[in-house]
């Protein structure tokens, strides 16, 4: 797991090498799942173009080829690595409901992706006490309120909090300064897709981002300049947008 995330870190300070996207499901039973796809490709092209021949047989990347290539659980991860493994039942229970992997283009590293199972409003509660130690990657869109009929965006999520975090636990305490004012440098983009299980029946509310492509999908596309100019005008930005399904 650490592994994953300092290469995940190293991966952001290499200009717009990586993009990010999420899809959440939501079921009709009120829990939801989601994958997120953090694509590494452009990064690992230009640090191999930049790694001296004396130095490529030492692979210091070939880490990556140790993640599994199949989706593997948190706990189980950390089991292999040898990791003293935690005691608390809601902490396991939450570990074995979220998953990583290895993606890989022509047997090479691409990224890596992050999974959670059907987590109910209850998991995410103890999803988010859970992320305040261990710094994942997670879209702060999973944890909006979904109750299997109405999901509830509140807008001020429209950001790269628990991307920020991650990498500033990661860093050293000079580059974690530094993370906040280059964060737009380090992506080429980032967004996200809701999909309903049910037809969507109603959109309260607008935001420049937030796009209804079909009966059953929304799209959230960042714009990276606007999230941290204080000054951007936005066309619609509401607080809250509010989405019924049948």
């Amino acid at each position: 797991m650490k592994k994953i995330l300092f290469l995940f870190v190293a991966a952001l300070f290499v200009l717009q090498s990586c993009t990010i996207n999420s899809e959440i499901v939501y079921h009709k039973d009120a829990a939801s799942s989601s994958v997120t796809d953090i694509d590494m490709r452009q990064f690992i092209s230009e640090m191999k173009a930049m790694t001296p021949d004396s130095l490529k047989q030492q692979k210091e990347f070939g880490e990556m080829d140790k993640i599994p290539t199949v989706w593997t659980s948190l706990f189980d991860i950390q089991k292999q690595d040898g990791k003293k493994q935690t005691t608390d039942p809601d902490s396991i229970r939450i570990m074995k409901k979220i998953f990583m992997k290895m993606n890989k283009e022509n047997s090479e590293p691409a990224g890596f992706s992050l999974k959670t199972d059907h987590f109910t409003q209850t998991d995410y509660q103890v999803l988010s006490s859970y992320n305040k130690k261990e710094k994942l990657p997670l879209d702060q869109n999973t944890f909006n309120n979904w109750d299997g009929k109405t999901l509830t965006i509140n807008t001020e999520n429209f950001n790269l909090k628990n991307i920020e975090e991650t990498l500033k636990s990661k860093t050293s305490k000079d580059e974690a300064e530094k993370v906040e004012g280059m964060i737009t440098m380090f992506f080429k983009s980032v967004g996200t897709t809701l999909k309903f299980e049910n037809k969507i029946k109603s959109v309260t509310g607008k935001h420049d981002w937030v796009k209804q492509t079909d009966n059953y999908t929304i799209k959230i596309d960042y714009d990276l300049k606007a999230m941290y100019d204080k000054e951007a005008k936005f066309k619609n930005a509401d607080n809250k947008i509010v989405i019924v399904t049948e």
